[in-house]
C-alpha cells in the first residue's frame, strides 16, 4: 500500500492487523456509552488505505457498515472528522463540494479551497467520485449555484487541464505577465478573461515566473493587484490559485489561521484540511503555520475546539511541534 504523501503526519501502522482493529472498534462501541478514546485511537492513527481494509474486515465479520455504526454512536463535529477519515480522498473531497452545494446557499470556499489546490488526476478522480455517488453532474451542480465570471473560473478548474509540465517558456512569461498588467492594472475595468486563461492552464513553473515578471512591469504583487482589480469570490478564487501555485502549505495554513482566529470557529473549513492533508503535507503546513503565526497549529486547535473533537484533530496535527 503507498503512502498518499511523504509529508503526512499519519503514516502506516506497524504490524497492523484489520481484524484487530475490527475487534477494537466493537468493543469500543458495545454496551453503554462508547469509548471514544479507543476510536481516535485507532482511526487517527491509520492511513486511508489501512482504514478501507478495516471497513471492509468489519462489513465481513459484523455484516454491517463500520461508518452506520459509528454515525449512530456519534454525534457533533467529532462525528463529523471520522466519517471523513472512513473516506478515500478523491470521495472525501466529492462529498464535501456536494454538501457545499445542496441546500440553501453555496459555501463557496469549500468550491475555491477544492479546485484551486488540488492536482489534475485529483480533480479528475473526484468529479468521477462526484457523478457516480451523487448520481449527478459535478459541472451541471457548480454551473446552477454560481454565475458570472466566478463560474468561469470554477469550470476552467475542474477541466482538469492544467499543464503539469515544469516547462517555463521565457518569451510567453514575459508575455503573460504584460498580458495580466495591461487587463488589470493599465487599464480601466478588469479583462478578467485574461486572468483566467493565465492563472488556470499555465504550468507552476512558468507561473512562479510571470509572477516575477508582473512585478518587475507593475511595481506590485500580484496578490494585491488581484486585490485591486477584482472583489467577491472572484477575488477569493483568484488569490487561492496564486497562493496554491506558490506554496499549498502556506495557502492551507492561512485558512486554518482565519479558520479558528477571533470569536467562533469555522469547523468546516477546520475539519476539511485537517482530514484531507493529515496524510498528504501537514508536516509542511505545521511549519508555515509557525512561521507565518509565530505559534504553533497544534495550539491554536487546543485553544479553539474541546472535547474528543480537539483529541481527535490533535492527533491528526501530530506533536506540538
Amino acid at each position: 500500500m503507498a503512502a498518499m504523501g511523504t509529508r503526512g503526519v499519519v503514516k502506516e501502522a506497524a504490524g497492523f492487523k484489520a481484524e484487530e482493529d475490527v475487534e477494537k472498534l466493537r468493543g469500543a462501541m458495545k454496551g453503554a456509552g462508547t469509548n471514544e478514546a479507543a476510536i481516535i485511537e485507532i482511526l487517527a492513527h491509520r492511513t486511508i488505505a489501512q482504514r478501507q481494509l478495516i471497513q471492509q474486515a468489519y462489513k465481513q465479520s459484523v455484516g454491517k457498515d463500520l461508518a452506520d455504526d459509528l454515525q449512530s454512536e456519534l454525534t457533533g463535529n467529532f462525528e463529523t472528522v471520522v466519517l471523513g477519515l472512513l473516506m478515500l480522498a478523491p470521495k472525501y473531497d466529492a462529498y464535501e463540494l456536494r454538501n457545499a452545494i445542496k441546500g440553501a446557499g453555496t459555501e463557496e470556499a469549500c468550491l475555491i479551497d477544492i479546485l484551486a489546490s488540488r492536482t489534475n488526476a485529483e480533480v479528475k478522480a473526484l468529479t468521477a467520485c462526484y457523478n457516480k455517488d451523487h448520481e449527478r453532474n459535478l459541472e451541471d451542480d457548480i454551473c446552477s449555484d454560481t454565475s458570472g465570471m466566478f463560474q468561469r473560473v470554477l469550470v476552467s478548474l475542474l477541466t482538469a487541464g492544467r499543464d503539469e509540465s515544469g516547462k517555463v517558456d521565457e518569451a510567453m512569461a514575459v508575455q503573460d505577465a504584460k498580458d495580466l498588467y495591461e487587463a488589470g492594472e493599465a487599464r480601466w475595468g478588469t479583462d478578467e478573461v485574461k486572468f483566467l486563461t493565465v492563472l488556470c492552464v499555465r504550468n507552476r513553473e512558468h507561473l512562479l515566473r510571470v509572477f516575477q515578471e508582473y512585478q518587475k512591469l507593475s511595481g506590485r504583487d500580484i496578490e494585491e493587484s488581484i486585490k485591486r482589480e477584482m472583489s467577491g469570490c472572484l477575488e477569493d478564487a483568484f488569490l487561492a490559485i496564486v497562493k496554491c501555485i506558490r506554496s499549498k502549505p502556506a495557502f492551507f495554513a492561512e485558512r486554518l489561521y482565519k479558520s479558528m482566529k477571533g470569536l467562533g470557529t469555522t469547523d468546516s473549513v477546520l475539519i476539511r484540511i485537517m482530514v484531507a492533508r493529515a496524510e498528504i503535507d501537514m508536516l509542511d503546513i505545521k511549519a508555515e503555520f509557525l512561521k507565518m503565526y509565530g505559534k504553533t497549529l497544534h495550539s491554536f486547535i487546543k485553544g479553539d475546539t474541546s472535547g474528543d473533537y480537539r483529541k481527535i484533530l490533535l492527533e491528526l496535527c501530530g506533536g506540538e511541534k
